[in-house]
């Protein structure tokens, strides 16, 4: 079984379907940082993520390895998780063209259905319900005010235009930013992560219930 939760850029896509997961005993599974990952390993090997021929190239070349820690799945190169690297800012700013890339999107796709073999999954990105787990009934698309999402990115002491990502997330050509179909769309502006979290778990039990 997987949840798919989708949305915009901090419209709390992590910590609500980290709730979540936890909340029913499923899998964890954090799709954006499997790209951050291959972002890092571009930098860190001085790989120009503004060529798409070079970076799909290092598809073809580095070793990963998909794992299970502590009900969270993690992408390994070289047998190394980098958690604190992939969140820095120069990490960041290398996301969004690694990820624009089609090829890119096509391994990290397959990467990501492959995670069925960890169990359940609640699945966070930005085209689980469209194009990795369209089959999906548990589809949420969370999204929130773009104040309230510049606020959080702020108390995290991120600074970044919002609106400027949406517009590149949405309008890429491959995989765009979009409500999946069928999915319930939350927007959360004001609410608590346990406000949304629990809404979220209430809708899943009542579909879970209506399958009897």
């Amino acid at each position: 079984m997987v949840i798919a939760i989708d949305g915009t850029s901090a419209s709390g896509k992590s910590t609500n379907a980290k709730l979540v997961a936890k909340a029913l005993g499923y899998v964890y599974v954090d799709t954006g940082a499997m790209y951050r990952t291959l972002a890092w390993h571009c930098l860190r090997s001085g790989v120009d993520v503004h060529d798409p021929k070079a970076v799909t190239a290092v598809l073809r070349r580095w070793k990963t390895r998909l794992i299970c820690v502590d009900g969270e799945v993690q992408l390994l190169v070289d047998g190394y998780y980098p958690a604190k690297e992939i969140r820095t800012a120069e990490t960041s700013a290398a996301v969004p063209h690694v990820s624009a890339i089609p090829k890119v999107r096509e391994w990290m796709v397959r990467r990501q259905q492959s995670c069925t073999q960890f169990g359940n999954l609640v699945m966070e990105g930005r085209d689980i319900g469209t194009n990795v787990f369209p089959e999906t009934d548990f589809k949420f698309y969370l999204d929130a005010s773009l104040e309230e999402r510049t606020r959080r990115r702020e108390a995290d002491g991120i600074s970044e235009d919002l609106a400027k990502r949406d517009k590149r997330d949405s309008e890429r050509k491959a995989a765009p930013l979009m409500i999946p179909l069928g999915a319930v769309v939350v927007n959360n502006s004001g609410q608590t992560p346990k406000q949304t979290s629990e809404f979220i778990l209430g809708e899943i039990r009542r579909r879970l219930a209506a399958r009897g």
